[in-house]
C-alpha cells in the first residue's frame, strides 16, 4: 500500500480533544496502516490570525490528498468575524453531499422503531446556506428577504449517491423535498430522485414529502433508510435522526466531492457535534463519533488493510459500549481517554487474529 496522507484540521476546546483521540485510534502502530498525517491549526484564533488563509490552504491540501479529519470548531457570532470555516471548506473542495448514518448505540434505547441504519444524504452546499438576505421597509412594515438557489449538478450528486448507498447497504431510499409546494425549486432534487430511481430499478423507492418524512420516521416500520434531502432540511433532520437512535456523538459527518462520473474524489470526515465548551478540560466527552469519522476515512482507501482497520475500529467501538464501557451522556462512568484506550485495545486485539487466521 502507497502511504495515504490525512489532512488534519485542528479545531477549538473539546472538539480538539476528541480529535486527539481519534489520532490515537488511526496511528500506524495500532491499525497497521502506513498514514501520513499533516496538520492545519484552524483554532478561531488561528482563523482570525491568518483572516481564514490557513482554511484555504487546508483545503488545496485535502484536494491533493483526498482525505481529512476535522475537529468542531467555533464559529463567532459577529458577522464580521472570521465565521464558520465549514462553508469556505465545501466550497474550495467543491462538495456535493454529507452523509450521516444513524445507528444501534448497544444498551441505548431508541425512539420508536429506530432499530435499522438511517442515512441522510444531505446537499451540501446552497439552499438558505450563503443565500442573499436583505429587509426593506419599516416598523411593522419591514420585509424580510432571502434569494435561495440549488443547481442540477448538485441535486444530481445527492440522488446518485443515495441510490449507490441504499444499494451498497440494501436500504430503501425514503423521504424527499416539498415539490408539490415548491415544483420549480425543491422539484428539482424530486426530479433527480426520480432519474436516479430508473437508473437503479433493483432499489427500493418511496418518495414523501419532508413533512411526512418527519412523521413517518416516529412510526418506522424497522428497516434500513436512506433519505435524499435539501441542505437546510438535511440539517434538521440529520440531527433529529441521530438523536432518534441516542445520541448525536454516536456518528460520524462526512462531506464528499465527486469526479465526473459521481465517483468521491475528497472525503472529509468529522464529528457531527459542535465544540462542547462546558465538557472542555474535564476528559468525560464522548469520542465515538471522532473515532468512527476516522474509521470511515478508511473504508475509502483502495487498500484491504485499510479496510480490515476500518472494520476492527467500527466493531470495537460498538462492542465497548455493549460491554458498559461508556461516557456520562450514555449513562456509564468511563472517561474521555478510558473509553479509547479500550477501542485500542480491542482493535489491536482483532488486527491480530485476523492476521493470523486471514493473511492480512
Amino acid at each position: 500500500m502507497n502511504t495515504k496522507t490525512i489532512v488534519v484540521l485542528k479545531g477549538d476546546q473539546t472538539g480538539q480533544e476528541l480529535l486527539d483521540e481519534g489520532l490515537r485510534v488511526l496511528d500506524p502502530n495500532v491499525i497497521g496502516v502506513d498514514l501520513n498525517f499533516k496538520f492545519f491549526d484552524l483554532s478561531i484564533e488561528n482563523r482570525r490570525a491568518t483572516n481564514n488563509q490557513v482554511v484555504y490552504e487546508a483545503a488545496r491540501a485535502m484536494k491533493r490528498t483526498g482525505f481529512g479529519l476535522k475537529a468542531a470548531t467555533i464559529t463567532p457570532e459577529d458577522p464580521d468575524d472570521v465565521g464558520s470555516p465549514n462553508a469556505i471548506l465545501r466550497k474550495e473542495i467543491d462538495g456535493k453531499v454529507i452523509i450521516r448514518t444513524g445507528r444501534r448505540i448497544p444498551g441505548v434505547r431508541p425512539v420508536a422503531g429506530a432499530y435499522y441504519p438511517i442515512s441522510t444524504i444531505r446537499m451540501a452546499v446552497g439552499d438558505a446556506y450563503g443565500a442573499k438576505e436583505w429587509r426593506e421597509g419599516e416598523g411593522l412594515d419591514e420585509v424580510a428577504y432571502r434569494t435561495e438557489k440549488i443547481d442540477r449538478k448538485t441535486c444530481r450528486a445527492v440522488a446518485e449517491f443515495a441510490f449507490r448507498h441504499a444499494k451498497k447497504t440494501n436500504a430503501k431510499v425514503f423521504g424527499g423535498p416539498k415539490y408539490t409546494v415548491s415544483p420549480i425549486y425543491e422539484g428539482m432534487l424530486k426530479e433527480e430522485m426520480d432519474e436516479a430511481s430508473k437508473r437503479y430499478p433493483e432499489v427500493r423507492y418511496d418518495p414523501q414529502l419532508i413533512d411526512a418524512t418527519y412523521a413517518l420516521l416516529l412510526n418506522s416500520t424497522g428497516e434500513p433508510l436512506v433519505i435524499p434531502a435539501l441542505n437546510r432540511d438535511g440539517d434538521c433532520l440529520s440531527d433529529m435522526v441521530l438523536q432518534l437512535f441516542g445520541s448525536i456523538a454516536g456518528s460520524e459527518s462526512i462531506l464528499l466531492s465527486f469526479d465526473d462520473h459521481f465517483n468521491p474524489n475528497v472525503v472529509m470526515a468529522e464529528a457531527p457535534h459542535g465544540t462542547a465548551p462546558s465538557l472542555f478540560g474535564k476528559n468525560i466527552a464522548n469520542p465515538m463519533a471522532m473515532i468512527l469519522a476516522g474509521a470511515s476515512l478508511l473504508t475509502y482507501m483502495d487498500d484491504k488493510r485499510a479496510h480490515a482497520a476500518s472494520r476492527a475500529i467500527y466493531e470495537s467501538t460498538v462492542e465497548a459500549v455493549r460491554e458498559g464501557v461508556r461516557t456520562a451522556d450514555l449513562n456509564g462512568s468511563a472517561t474521555t481517554t478510558q473509553f479509547t484506550d479500550e477501542v485500542i485495545r480491542k482493535v489491536q486485539t482483532k488486527l491480530e487474529v485476523w492476521m493470523t487466521l486471514q493473511g492480512l
